[in-house]
């Protein structure tokens, strides 16, 4: 009966530490600070006063690719009006990852958490990817995977259009 209760307790505490770590809807975004494309690093907090979108991807990821594809028509409807991208790739092949940047035509900021050793990428807590979260212009997060239609409706709400 007591290791009963102490397995309840056990679980009820990392659940409710796990629900403190993740991002959620409300609460401001947690800073990343990681290498860009250029070698210099870049921090998401350094956009605040935009609307951001925050991308984890990675080049092998057959469904970031085609998310990539669909964020590049966005990007260039709504970058000049506000709207920024902060994509964090969790290759761990440089190369992979540079040429990928390129052949999608990613011209937002691109860092690169290398494979996900440098722990950003479990700090948001991305088991999955393409996995998204939408700041809005005081760094709050408002939205998590949005796509498509979606992300342009809530766009255009927070970007005052």
């Amino acid at each position: 009966m007591l290791s009963k209760q102490f397995l309840l307790l056990f679980f009820l505490f990392t659940l409710s530490f796990t629900a403190i770590a993740q991002p959620r809807q409300g609460m401001p975004a947690e800073d990343i600070a990681l290498p860009a494309l250029t070698g210099d690093t870049v921090t998401l907090l350094s956009l605040k006063g935009k609307v951001v979108l925050i991308d984890f991807w990675a080049s092998w990821c057959r469904p970031c690719r085609a998310t990539n594809k669909v964020l590049t028509k966005i990007y260039a409807k709504y970058k000049d009006k506000g709207f920024e991208i902060f994509s964090v790739s969790i290759d761990d092949n440089l190369n992979a990852w540079k040429k990928a940047v390129s052949k999608d035509k990613m011209n937002w900021p691109q860092v690169n958490d290398n494979g996900g050793k440098t722990g950003t990428a479990e700090a948001w807590d991305i088991y999955a990817i393409p996995s998204s979260f939408l700041m809005d212009k005081n760094g709050t997060l408002v939205a998590k995977d949005l796509e498509g239609k979606e992300l342009e409706k809530a766009l255009r709400q927070l970007l005052d259009q």
